[in-house]
């Protein structure tokens, strides 16, 4: 078993839509959306849930109205300002059982807090696993550990877990990188792509992970490209492939269909077949 996470330093470098063209292309897999926050894979791939589970990320405070004395120490204690008439605002409140503590007549008690659910579905690509969290609810990377172990428990030891992972640098990346294998970085050559291509090599080197480089919209700027080029050649990073902007991809995702189903003999669709050659390579080296 081996997992691929495809990761960008930052949103809108094409992500998704490449990671659901690797899921028509890849054979025996399973598939994971760990961007919890903000899913969008489902769009492409129409997954059908058949398993639903309720995910309980944190723990809230609540005061009870016939204990409480109306002392004040609550709201004097509460850092979160989320104490308001004796009455706890579940939004506000960042479960650090302050309160709870602080309490002289014992009136707060703390339960665990739904934040989100996470699904197991079937595609047309193979099982899949995601999740989604609560507005304004944390501990994103707890549920992406959560959908990782589900997954994990699906596949067998010759398939390839396939993650589509979050952006950014921040915990449910974290999260989504702990026991991979590999990485594709999705980049483009604007200045923030390259800026968050480095803050994302940076992170990757803290793990045991061996990263590639695909640069999407490769021909928006040849300067930035070549920048691109030479941090992959610093950090000894493969550039596996180089795709061109291609309004194909807003096409094949306004369809919800990866582009390879979409166009199979569109060009960026056959850039991304090569793509998935030298990933394959790879991964069959180690």
């Amino acid at each position: 078993m081996n997992e691929l996470v495809v990761l960008s330093g930052k949103g809108g470098t094409g992500k998704t839509s490449i990671t659901g063209a690797l899921a028509v292309l890849a054979k025996e897999k399973v598939l994971i959306d760990c961007d919890v926050d903000a899913a969008n894979l489902h769009l492409l791939l129409d997954p059908i849930i058949e398993e639903k589970f309720d995910f309980y990320g944190g723990i809230k405070a609540k005061i009870d109205q016939d204990i409480c004395t109306k002392c004040k120490r609550c709201s004097e204690v509460c850092q979160f300002s989320a104490i308001d008439d004796f009455v706890v605002n579940e939004m506000a409140c960042e479960g650090c059982k302050v309160c709870f503590y602080e309490c002289p007549v014992n009136a707060i008690s703390v339960h665990n807090h739904l934040t989100g659910e996470y699904y197991k579905s079937s595609t047309d690509y193979g099982p899949m696993v995601h999740a989604e969290i609560g507005i304004a609810e944390g501990n994103s990377g707890k549920l992406v550990a959560e959908v990782k172990k589900v997954a994990r428990e699906l596949v067998d030891k010759e398939q390839l877990i396939l993650i589509d992972g979050p952006p950014g640098i921040a915990c449910p990346v974290i999260s989504s990188l702990s026991g991979a294998d590999f990485a594709l970085i999705v980049t483009e050559p604007t200045v923030s792509g390259v800026h968050d291509l480095e803050r994302v090599v940076t992170l990757i080197r803290q793990f045991d992970v061996i990263p590639m480089v695909c640069i999407n919209k490769v021909d928006l700027s040849d300067y930035q490209v070549e920048k691109i080029e030479n941090i992959c050649i610093t950090e000894k990073i493969e550039i596996v492939g180089k795709i061109k902007y291609d309004p194909t991809f807003v096409d094949a995702l306004n369809q919800g269909e990866p582009i390879i189903e979409f166009d199979e003999n569109n060009e960026s669709s056959k850039e991304i077949k090569k793509m998935w050659s030298k990933i394959e390579k790879i991964i069959n080296s180690y």
